[in-house]
């Protein structure tokens, strides 16, 4: 998963006509650090979906843009676009994160 590191690449990223799916996060986040030990498999998985990995605190106008009310959390993005949000509480799982992958 590539990191974002500016706000112009995030901008790039999710304007491309390839889907992209940013996982918000932080460092101090102890639900985040679980993700880490599941989420490379998944990714292995939907490799229709281009990964991206934002660090909420240093980017926190694009958590409250996109309404990144909790972390982690994943964005899916195309076109400029988003189109799906899978909130904290429900991306605590290998299952809730292949569920809401699978409804897209």
């Amino acid at each position: 998963m590539e990191k974002i590191t500016s706000l112009d690449m995030f901008e790039q990223c999710i304007s491309l006509p390839e889907p992209a799916i940013m996982v918000f996060t932080a460092d101090w986040c102890p639900d985040c650090r679980r993700m880490e030990m599941f989420i490379d498999d998944i990714i292995a998985e939907y490799t229709q979906y281009k990964w991206y990995e934002v660090d909420r605190d240093a980017f926190p106008t694009l958590a409250e843009t996109y309404e990144v009310m909790g972390i982690p959390s994943l964005l899916l993005f195309q076109d400029g676009e988003k189109i799906a949000h899978l909130h904290s509480a429900n991306a605590k799982t290998p299952q809730q994160v292949r569920d809401f992958l699978a409804q897209l």
